[in-house]
């Protein structure tokens, strides 16, 4: 799993292709204001684990990075362009809609980006340190 997080001022993302038959045909267009922006990429060995191990090694390190950047709201993106490896639709929904589960129950805003979907994105992200961050979970 390859994970990038942004913190941001301002993520706007508008729904342009639908790239997959099984995403739902209800997409909309959204904006969201002073959250982290996590980038995530479930690759094809992460399959070999089950969800639970997947999804909880990836809360853990965005609950750090919501720490580190006094945030409290985090938009999860499906963003399969960080490594050549890609998980099923399935098994990347799953660990996504498990890791919005334990956010909220941690008690943390969390969205989750038109999934099976391209987007148009509008990003305004401030520079400091800890405002972007790579991990290979």
């Amino acid at each position: 799993m390859k994970v990038l997080v942004m913190y941001t001022s301002r993520f706007a993302y508008t729904p342009q292709v639908k790239n997959s038959a099984q995403a739902e045909d209800t997409a909309t267009a959204a904006c969201h204001e002073n959250c982290i922006v996590a980038f995530i990429q479930i690759e094809a060995d992460d399959e070999e684990k089950d969800v639970t191990s997947r999804e909880k090694k990836l809360v853990n390190h965005l609950k750090w990075t919501l720490r580190k950047n006094k945030a409290n709201k985090i938009v999860l993106h499906s963003f399969a362009h960080l490594s050549d490896s890609k998980a099923s639709f399935e098994f990347t929904k799953a660990i996504f809609d498990e890791a919005e589960k334990r956010l909220q129950n941690a008690g943390y805003e969390t969205v989750q980006t038109p999934f099976g979907y391209f987007l148009d994105l509008e990003i305004q992200a401030p520079g400091y340190s800890l405002a972007r961050i790579w991990a290979s979970l």
